[in-house]
Protein backbone atom coordinates (compact mmCIF):
# COMPACT_ATOMS: atom_id res chain seq x y z
CA UNK A 1 0.00 0.00 0.00
CA UNK A 2 1.22 3.54 -0.35
CA UNK A 3 0.26 5.42 2.75
CA UNK A 4 3.61 7.03 2.60
CA UNK A 5 6.71 6.66 4.31
CA UNK A 6 7.41 6.31 8.12
CA UNK A 7 8.00 9.50 10.00
CA UNK A 8 10.06 7.95 13.00
CA UNK A 9 6.63 7.84 15.30
CA UNK A 10 6.58 4.74 17.44
CA UNK A 11 2.59 3.58 17.96
CA UNK A 12 1.50 4.17 21.55
CA UNK A 13 -2.10 2.75 20.76
CA UNK A 14 -3.30 -0.21 18.17
CA UNK A 15 -6.74 -1.36 17.80
CA UNK A 16 -8.09 -3.63 14.84
CA UNK A 17 -8.48 -0.93 12.57
CA UNK A 18 -6.24 2.34 13.45
CA UNK A 19 -3.13 3.26 15.55
CA UNK A 20 -2.34 6.24 17.07
CA UNK A 21 0.91 7.11 16.41
CA UNK A 22 3.21 10.27 18.18
CA UNK A 23 6.51 11.49 16.46
CA UNK A 24 9.35 14.26 17.11
CA UNK A 25 8.49 17.40 15.96
CA UNK A 26 10.35 20.44 16.62
CA UNK A 27 12.21 21.26 19.96
CA UNK A 28 11.74 18.48 22.50
CA UNK A 29 7.65 18.74 20.64
CA UNK A 30 5.50 15.66 19.20
CA UNK A 31 3.06 14.97 16.67
CA UNK A 32 0.28 13.14 17.25
CA UNK A 33 -1.51 11.06 14.41
CA UNK A 34 -3.61 8.07 13.45
CA UNK A 35 -2.94 5.71 10.71
CA UNK A 36 -4.64 2.58 9.77
CA UNK A 37 -3.19 -0.59 10.62
CA UNK A 38 -1.04 -2.36 7.91
CA UNK A 39 -0.87 0.89 6.01
CA UNK A 40 -3.99 0.80 3.76
CA UNK A 41 -5.45 2.91 1.51
CA UNK A 42 -9.07 3.85 0.32
CA UNK A 43 -10.91 4.31 -3.24
CA UNK A 44 -13.30 6.85 -4.16
CA UNK A 45 -16.01 7.32 -7.09
CA UNK A 46 -17.10 9.79 -8.75
CA UNK A 47 -19.61 7.88 -10.53
CA UNK A 48 -22.03 9.55 -13.09
CA UNK A 49 -24.83 7.83 -15.16
CA UNK A 50 -25.02 8.27 -18.82
CA UNK A 51 -28.49 10.56 -18.13
CA UNK A 52 -26.64 12.95 -16.30
CA UNK A 53 -27.00 12.49 -12.32
CA UNK A 54 -24.54 11.73 -9.72
CA UNK A 55 -24.20 9.18 -7.11
CA UNK A 56 -23.95 9.90 -3.52
CA UNK A 57 -24.30 7.68 -0.60
CA UNK A 58 -25.73 8.93 2.93
CA UNK A 59 -24.55 6.63 6.15
CA UNK A 60 -23.72 6.87 9.86
CA UNK A 61 -20.36 8.12 10.93
CA UNK A 62 -19.69 7.50 14.31
CA UNK A 63 -16.72 9.61 14.84
CA UNK A 64 -19.01 12.99 13.45
CA UNK A 65 -22.11 11.23 15.59
CA UNK A 66 -24.53 11.36 12.59
CA UNK A 67 -24.74 10.40 9.02
CA UNK A 68 -22.69 12.28 6.18
CA UNK A 69 -23.10 12.77 2.56
CA UNK A 70 -20.09 11.00 0.56
CA UNK A 71 -19.30 10.02 -2.64
CA UNK A 72 -18.85 6.33 -2.85
CA UNK A 73 -15.96 4.84 -1.02
CA UNK A 74 -13.92 2.25 0.50
CA UNK A 75 -10.52 0.63 1.49
CA UNK A 76 -8.14 -0.86 -0.48
CA UNK A 77 -6.91 -4.18 0.52
CA UNK A 78 -9.63 -4.72 3.61
CA UNK A 79 -10.89 -8.02 2.00
CA UNK A 80 -8.01 -9.38 0.19
CA UNK A 81 -4.29 -8.56 0.77
CA UNK A 82 -2.36 -6.29 -1.89
CA UNK A 83 -5.57 -5.96 -3.65
CA UNK A 84 -5.03 -3.02 -6.30
CA UNK A 85 -6.65 0.30 -6.11
CA UNK A 86 -9.15 0.25 -8.98
CA UNK A 87 -9.96 -3.48 -8.50
CA UNK A 88 -11.22 -1.71 -4.58
CA UNK A 89 -13.00 1.13 -6.51
CA UNK A 90 -15.14 -1.18 -8.71
CA UNK A 91 -15.73 -3.69 -5.57
CA UNK A 92 -17.00 -0.97 -3.24
CA UNK A 93 -18.71 0.96 -6.42
CA UNK A 94 -20.90 -2.46 -6.56
CA UNK A 95 -21.29 -2.97 -3.11
CA UNK A 96 -22.22 0.51 -1.63
CA UNK A 97 -24.41 1.48 -5.01
CA UNK A 98 -25.26 -1.63 -7.04
CA UNK A 99 -23.74 -0.38 -10.15
CA UNK A 100 -21.10 -1.44 -12.51
CA UNK A 101 -18.94 0.97 -14.63
CA UNK A 102 -17.70 0.37 -17.74
CA UNK A 103 -15.36 3.18 -18.16
CA UNK A 104 -12.90 3.77 -15.42
CA UNK A 105 -10.96 7.16 -15.17
CA UNK A 106 -7.83 7.53 -12.48
CA UNK A 107 -7.11 11.20 -11.03
CA UNK A 108 -4.50 9.79 -8.68
CA UNK A 109 -3.39 9.99 -5.02
CA UNK A 110 -4.71 12.65 -2.22
CA UNK A 111 -4.86 12.87 1.62
CA UNK A 112 -7.13 12.83 3.16
CA UNK A 113 -6.30 15.31 6.58
CA UNK A 114 -2.38 15.14 6.06
CA UNK A 115 -2.03 17.07 9.64
CA UNK A 116 -4.14 14.14 11.56
CA UNK A 117 -4.54 10.87 9.74
CA UNK A 118 -2.39 9.04 7.65
CA UNK A 119 -4.41 8.02 4.99
CA UNK A 120 -4.11 8.40 1.03
CA UNK A 121 -7.10 7.85 -1.10
CA UNK A 122 -7.08 6.85 -5.03
CA UNK A 123 -9.58 8.85 -6.67
CA UNK A 124 -11.32 7.50 -9.66
CA UNK A 125 -14.26 8.67 -12.35
CA UNK A 126 -16.71 5.91 -13.36
CA UNK A 127 -19.26 6.28 -15.81
CA UNK A 128 -21.11 3.68 -18.24
CA UNK A 129 -23.22 2.93 -15.30
CA UNK A 130 -25.15 -0.25 -15.23
CA UNK A 131 -27.46 -1.29 -12.03
CA UNK A 132 -26.61 -4.82 -11.34
CA UNK A 133 -27.39 -4.95 -7.38
CA UNK A 134 -29.03 -3.36 -4.41
CA UNK A 135 -26.25 -1.57 -3.29
CA UNK A 136 -26.26 -0.58 0.49
CA UNK A 137 -22.97 -1.59 1.69
CA UNK A 138 -22.21 -4.99 3.43
CA UNK A 139 -23.28 -5.99 6.98
CA UNK A 140 -24.38 -3.02 9.07
CA UNK A 141 -23.15 -0.38 7.02
CA UNK A 142 -26.74 0.62 5.99
CA UNK A 143 -25.80 2.83 3.34
CA UNK A 144 -28.53 4.78 1.28
CA UNK A 145 -28.26 5.34 -2.29
CA UNK A 146 -28.80 8.84 -3.59
CA UNK A 147 -28.97 9.47 -7.78
CA UNK A 148 -28.72 12.94 -7.49
CA UNK A 149 -29.24 14.98 -11.05
CA UNK A 150 -26.10 17.11 -11.81
CA UNK A 151 -27.74 20.31 -11.68
CA UNK A 152 -29.60 19.60 -7.95
CA UNK A 153 -26.65 18.30 -6.48
CA UNK A 154 -26.28 21.84 -4.42
CA UNK A 155 -29.51 22.04 -3.51
CA UNK A 156 -29.48 18.58 -2.58
CA UNK A 157 -26.41 19.27 -0.53
CA UNK A 158 -27.91 21.91 1.02
CA UNK A 159 -31.31 19.99 2.17
CA UNK A 160 -29.28 17.17 3.41
CA UNK A 161 -27.16 19.81 5.95
CA UNK A 162 -30.89 21.18 7.22
CA UNK A 163 -31.63 17.43 8.17
CA UNK A 164 -28.07 17.72 10.24
CA UNK A 165 -26.03 15.86 7.92
CA UNK A 166 -22.48 16.22 7.33
CA UNK A 167 -20.49 16.43 3.78
CA UNK A 168 -17.70 15.03 3.03
CA UNK A 169 -14.83 17.26 1.53
CA UNK A 170 -14.10 15.21 -0.82
CA UNK A 171 -17.47 16.13 -2.85
CA UNK A 172 -15.61 19.52 -3.48
CA UNK A 173 -12.92 17.37 -5.88
CA UNK A 174 -16.21 15.44 -7.47
CA UNK A 175 -17.97 18.72 -8.06
CA UNK A 176 -14.87 20.68 -9.25
CA UNK A 177 -14.20 17.78 -11.91
CA UNK A 178 -17.86 17.78 -13.85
Amino acid sequence: MSSGPESGGRVVWKGRFLEMHVAPWGEGGQWEYTRRVGGIDAAVILALTDAGEMLLVEQYRPPLGRNCIELPAGLVGDDTADEDPLDSARRELVEETGYEASHWEGYGEFASSPGMVGEIFHFYRATGLSKVGPGGGVSSENIRVHVVPLEKVPAFIAEARERGCAIDTRLLIGLNLL
